[in-house]
């Protein structure tokens, strides 16, 4: 994987923000989005980081910025494992870093869109053994949740934001909210945010993120 993009706050970095960008995308796709918020959020280091490019089964194939292989969609999406876990202990790594920079894990948000969101939950609730800052998870599923599934203490203390359309057509809303049911059921302190938008980004939804991590980091 490339080094990531770091936007560095105006001021002394006392959090970060990670962001994970979807499938087909880069590490640009949301650099106005963490420009924006960072006008807000002065202290907050922002970590674009970028997928490798790889094969898509379910694309033919083609070689795209993929967090992990999608082999079907149906009945459910069927993924590549190993490279679920490998990019999730990427972003596992980035963490530590910046906690060994002085930041502590308690200021330190995970974010991903679609693809990437699913990262992020994989990497909050099955790679990482500490409490995060934060999740927040944009348009987006959670293929290691199922039964059987028992986080931890650690685990079950990290906050989550969770956003989704109700018209999404790759995404579909009730994926989204499957994800939230399984990390409410098991104690997680949740939101839940619903706009009447496909499979995208709107402006309210960037509104609610950054009333929710000024909240956060008050």
């Amino acid at each position: 994987m490339s080094n990531p993009m770091i936007l560095e706050p105006t001021q002394s970095a006392d959090a970060c923000v990670i962001w994970l960008h979807g499938l087909g995308a880069d590490r640009y796709d949301f650099l106005p989005v963490a420009e924006a918020l960072q006008t807000s959020l002065p202290g907050a280091r922002f970590i674009l980081p970028q997928a490798p490019t790889r094969p898509v089964t379910i694309n033919g194939g083609y070689e795209m910025p993929s967090w992990y292989d999608i082999k079907a969609m149906t009945p459910a999406r069927a993924i590549d494992s190993d490279q679920l876990d490998e990019s999730a202990d990427m972003v596992k790594g980035l963490i530590e870093v910046q906690v060994a920079s002085g930041i502590p894990a308690s200021r330190i948000f995970i974010a991903g869109f679609s693809q990437g969101g699913a990262v992020v939950y994989h990497t909050a609730f099955s790679r990482y053994a500490g409490t995060l800052g934060g999740v927040m998870a944009l348009s987006t599923y959670a293929p290691g949740f199922h039964d059987g599934v028992q986080l931890s203490a650690a685990q079950k203390a990290t906050p989550v934001l969770c956003l989704h359309g109700t018209r999404d057509e790759v995404v579909l809303h009730p994926m989204g909210r499957a994800a939230h049911d399984f990390l409410h059921a098991q104690g997680v302190q949740l939101q839940w945010h619903e706009y009447p938008m496909g499979h995208e980004v709107v402006i309210e939804e960037i509104r609610d993120i950054a009333a929710w991590l000024a909240q956060k980091l008050a």
